[in-house]
């Protein structure tokens, strides 16, 4: 059977959703209807995507890789047909937080002043890639190791980390902080898209409570809060001030790489190396 639109629409659904009922509503259909366009397309495939075994779907091993395959299609399939792309092709460029930093804004204006017949779109995605593997982005700035396949990266600097803390408190007192200062705290964890681990501290000295959260706006409320302390880089403390939050340099903490990362072409965008110079002189820029 040959395999439409549709069946890839039908299993992100599905796999976003979690439950046949939340998906047939989200994509105005029934639910046998979709339970058949699923079960056509693992038949296709020759695989099973989703385990049905649970009121709550989940996606086999099979399902997940076969995830970012199918969103990437999908975004390919829906750039080639909007008409914007006929005339002028934006570079979209992903981050999960904090951008470029200080950086971002000259960065921006420097591309529109260069640049003015492409777009530069930031956007700001909460995924381990932002977005570049699923294809709902061209380029990416990320931190931290990049363990994704089949990926190009230019390192762009490396950022110093900083501690974050809630205002009121006795740390916020301190000009500067180190990890054993921390380690009394619970640690606000991003499990999406952070750098910050428990292997940051020494095996017998580490926190012993962490708060996940899933993005940047539920950590920064965990700290303000009162609820933990956290750790970040010196990009953040620019673009996300807070009243109830206090950074401070940490002294003994590695520094973190930032990236450019993006798909090897074809189809990668052709605006991607004049991108990178362009990053490259505004972060060496004094």
């Amino acid at each position: 059977m040959t395999m439409e639109l549709r069946h890839l629409r039908a299993f992100l659904a599905i796999a976003e959703e979690g439950t046949i009922t939340r998906a047939a509503a989200r994509l105005h259909t029934g639910q046998p209807a979709l339970s058949r366009t699923l079960r056509q397309l693992e038949d296709h495939l020759g695989v099973r995507l989703v385990d049905r075994s649970t009121h709550h779907l989940e996606l086999t091993a099979a399902g997940r890789a076969f995830h970012d395959k199918a969103a990437a299609a999908l975004a390919a399939v829906y750039t080639a047909l909007d008409p914007r792309s006929l005339t002028t092709l934006p570079l979209r460029l992903g981050h999960p937080w904090a951008a470029l930093g200080p950086h971002t804004i000259p960065l921006l204006r420097r591309w529109d002043e260069e640049h003015p017949d492409v777009p530069l779109e930031l956007r700001r995605v909460d995924d381990r890639t932002a977005g570049l593997t699923r294809g709902t982005v061209d380029v990416a700035l990320l931190r931290g190791d990049v363990t994704a396949p089949g990926l190009v990266t230019r390192l762009l600097l490396e950022e110093e980390r900083v501690a974050v803390v809630p205002a009121g408190s006795a740390l916020a007192d301190r000009d500067a902080l180190t990890l054993a200062d921390l380690a009394a705290w619970p640690i606000a964890l991003n499990t999406v898209a952070g750098t910050t681990t428990l292997d940051l501290w020494p095996a017998t000295a580490r926190p012993a409570a962490t708060i996940q959260v899933t993005n940047t706006d539920e950590w920064l409320t965990a700290i303000a809060a009162g609820r933990a302390a956290g750790i970040t880089t010196s990009a953040t403390p620019g673009l996300h001030k807070h009243p109830a939050i206090a950074y401070r340099p940490l002294t003994d903490a590695p520094p973190v790489p930032l990236l450019l990362a993006w798909r090897p072409g074809p189809p990668a965008h052709p605006s991607i190396p004049e991108l990178v110079r362009l990053a490259r002189e505004v972060v060496a820029a004094p």
